[in-house]
């Protein structure tokens, strides 16, 4: 089986190409921007393209059983563009649906797209957890722009006759994690007292390696085919919980403190910090029953053996 991984120079996608080229009967094709950030190995080989571009994209696909749509415009802290939607559009929507088509007229059996939670909302209320078949609720530019592209992708599916399938994550975490996250981790060394211990949240992550391991699953499950798909470590737990198994992870201590919840919201909000204390102190969960049902799938990595392995990358770099 000959799998294309686009985005394959990005956190996600080198995780993906380096898990796919350890399968005995998978020959990985990495599809990047440019070969600048790339990780030399034998067993896979790289093109470089533009996904927006149809002629450079179809001389790729010939010989492609399954497409791992795992390029992007992530969402971004501090946005520069005037237009942010637009920029969205361009490389998440046109982008997505352009390598689509051509993947589908070039005989690709499966297309299987990495989204985001976000389509379904920005949070979830305490004891509540998102669904697959919850309907749309974007909130930002980023989210509308992955919404459009699954709507396209099915129209796509329906007409051309591709196997469509559509991967929701929330917070992801792994080698080379950035963002959110790696602030965490930078946290975790530090020997001083953080205003975590009051949060009493619930947030659901999933590692990038259980993230790949259902991948391969919907490589060729016929369950697969068409359906829409939650994914989660299954590990809910609290700030404070995440904070305190991380520092754990590493070998640190972590040292927390109960601060007022609403001084934090405060405090956040006169900074100009809002997003902050929503993803420090608010519930992100999705119910990953229907995937495990549907596809006889378990995430088989554990948390702690994730984090851990967060830590040994990160000291690596």
């Amino acid at each position: 089986m000959r799998v294309l991984v686009t985005g394959a120079s990005g956190f996600v996608g080198a995780t993906l190409v380096e898990y796919f080229s350890k399968i005995t009967d998978v020959s990985v094709v990495a599809m990047v921007r440019s070969t600048r950030d790339v990780r030399v190995n034998a067993n896979i080989e790289f093109r470089v393209a533009e996904i927006c571009s149809a002629g450079e994209i179809s001389i790729f696909l010939d010989d492609i059983d399954v497409v791992v749509h795992a390029a992007g415009r992530a969402h971004i802290m501090k946005e520069n563009s005037s237009d942010p939607l637009k920029e969205f559009r361009r490389v998440n929507t046109v982008g997505t649906l352009n390598l689509a088509k051509q993947a589908a007229i070039s005989g690709v059996k499966r297309f299987i797209f990495i989204s985001t939670v976000k389509v379904l909302g920005e949070k979830t209320e305490p004891g509540q957890s998102f669904k697959s078949d919850d309907p749309f609720n974007p909130q930002d530019p980023y989210s509308i722009s992955k919404v459009e592209a699954e709507i396209g992708l099915n129209l796509i599916g329906e007409s051309h006759g591709i196997g469509i399938v559509i991967i929701r994550p929330p917070l992801l975490y792994g080698q080379g994690v950035k963002g959110n996250f790696a602030s965490l981790l930078k946290l975790a060394r530090l020997p001083i007292p953080l205003p975590f211990g009051a949060i009493a949240n619930k947030r659901s992550l999933v590692s990038v390696e259980n993230l790949a391991d259902l991948i391969v699953v919907c490589f060729n499950h016929p369950m697969a085919r068409n359906q829409t798909f939650l994914v989660s470590d299954d590990d809910d737990m609290s700030t404070p919980v995440l904070f305190s198994r991380l520092a754990e992870a590493g070998d640190c201590k972590a040292y927390m403190f109960r601060f007022p919840l609403i001084l934090i919201a405060i405090s956040l909000v006169l900074l100009g910090k809002r997003g902050i204390y929503e993803r420090l102190c608010g519930s992100m969960q999705v119910n990953i029953d229907y995937t495990k049902s549907r596809l006889r799938w378990e995430p088989p990595f554990t948390v702690k053996n994730s984090l851990s392995r967060c830590w040994l990358l990160d000291s690596e770099r």
